[in-house]
């Protein structure tokens, strides 16, 4: 894996985007260090609806793998990634997990996938061939972004699956159809998904020959562009790791300047993002606990996207040609 360089700056704007990166992931990274461990609490356990607060734990531990992998030395992940280990050692979180039957495969998949080494060996294998006798990892009916998101965690957690490749994928995704489509048609979180699973979230090539690649670049571009306008945070964030997962630098464009300084305009002093969007930020009468749950998923977002723009990797250029079909694992 190389670390990507960039062009000789000229005139500051590569620069003040590197400084605004730094400073809004060590705020956040510090912040999800002070505050994340009310997930796993009992105050935690005893204020936040169980589906939810599972899913933020999950969110969790995907950004601690992206930690490690991308700054494995970096201290501020420790406190993170102990709350992530202490909540996978607990017994009764595969139960937590069965509580939503419409979450509890996916969920069980993803928990699974994102334990922590050395954790829950037993549960997690249990886990895995419940999943494997019921037919969750065949093709059934999913939906292509279902279907998809299946595929990338069953191979982070080492099971075999059914699942079509992820050329396969992507022609069926919302995203190789959306070029021509206005912004307001667009699901961002599948699209952005959609980039983060065939990319694991920048660690390897995304796989499109160059005109797909553009195309879909040219869509995440122009959902920047309207996120910027309509402040909406947590999706600009997403947006801009999008963009760096399609091979492009968003810390040399404008749009990518305009996200930046919208993010590190709206932030607050602890680090913390204050709510999702413009219209949706935390009351200032929040007390501590009401503000946590404005703040933990853009805030998270936030530290997830400038800690890998902040590490910036890529494996190899973008191919010119379509790569080979995956194969099928069973």
């Amino acid at each position: 894996m190389t670390t990507r360089t960039s062009a000789p700056d000229t005139d500051g704007g590569t620069a003040a985007s590197e400084d605004a990166v730094a400073i809004l992931s060590a705020g956040t990274g510090r912040w999800l260090g002070l505050h994340a461990g009310r997930l796993d609490s009992p105050a935690g356990r005893a204020e936040l609806p169980v589906t939810p607060r599972v899913k933020a734990l999950l969110q969790l531990a995907l950004l601690c793998r992206c930690w490690h992998r991308a700054a494995p030395d970096d201290i501020a992940l420790k406190p993170v990634l102990a709350v992530v280990e202490h909540a996978w050692r607990q017994p009764d979180f595969p139960r937590l997990i069965a509580h939503s039957p419409d979450s509890a495969r996916p969920f069980g998949l993803i928990w699974a996938a994102l334990a922590p080494a050395g954790a829950v060996t037993d549960a997690r294998r249990g886990m895995l061939d419940r999943l494997s006798a019921d037919g969750y990892l065949k093709p059934r009916r999913k939906s292509p972004y279902l279907h998809l998101g299946t595929r990338f965690y069953a191979e982070l957690a080492g099971v075999g699956h059914e699942m079509a490749s992820y050329e396969e994928l992507y022609a069926r995704s919302s995203l190789a159809r959306a070029h021509d489509l206005p912004v307001t048609e667009l699901d961002v979180c599948e699209v952005t998904d959609t980039v983060f699973y065939l990319s694991d979230y920048g660690f390897r090539d995304i796989g499109l020959v160059a005109e797909a690649r553009e195309r879909a670049l040219r869509v995440v571009e122009r959902l920047t562009d309207h996120c910027v306008r309509e402040g909406a945070w947590e999706y600009a964030a997403k947006l801009l790791l999008a963009q760096h997962c399609l091979g492009s630098d968003p810390l040399r464009t404008p749009r990518g300047a305009a996200a930046l300084g919208m993010l590190t305009e709206v932030r607050s002093p602890d680090g913390s993002l204050p709510g999702k969007t413009a219209r949706g930020r935390a009351p200032a009468s929040a007390t501590p606990q009401q503000y946590f749950r404005w703040a933990y998923q853009p805030t998270l977002v936030t530290a997830l996207t400038t800690l890998l723009l902040a590490h910036r990797h890529h494996p190899h250029p973008v191919p010119t040609t379509a790569p080979p079909t995956a194969r099928r694992t069973r």
